[in-house]
């Protein structure tokens, strides 16, 4: 079964962090990627580690999946949703986050 995954725009997740909401955040770049930034809230978890560490993750919190260009992200993301979590995908990724 295919669901529809929600997505986010980097735009919309800089105002919600601007606005001061409490969103979660998951970096699923490599060490090497994150080294070259990453954005302050987002708990990284590297693609690869998700299956083994969704006991860290909320299934009753929704998450924002980020990566640095939004493809890993979006399979992340219909991984987590497939096992009944909340998330959406950030579109774009850091790429364009870094952009504005």
């Amino acid at each position: 079964m295919e669901f529809e995954l929600k997505e986010i725009s980097p735009s919309e997740v800089k105002q919600l962090l601007k606005e001061g909401k409490k969103v979660s955040l998951i970096d699923v770049r490599e060490d090497e990627e994150i080294a070259e930034g990453k954005i302050p809230e987002a708990a990284h978890i590297k693609m690869g580690e998700i299956p083994d560490r969704l006991n860290e993750i909320d299934k009753n919190e929704e998450h924002i999946i980020i990566c640095r260009s939004g493809r890993r992200s979006e399979n992340v993301a219909f991984f987590l949703q497939d096992q009944g979590y909340k998330v959406k995908n950030m579109t774009g990724g850091m790429l364009e986050y870094n952009q504005d």
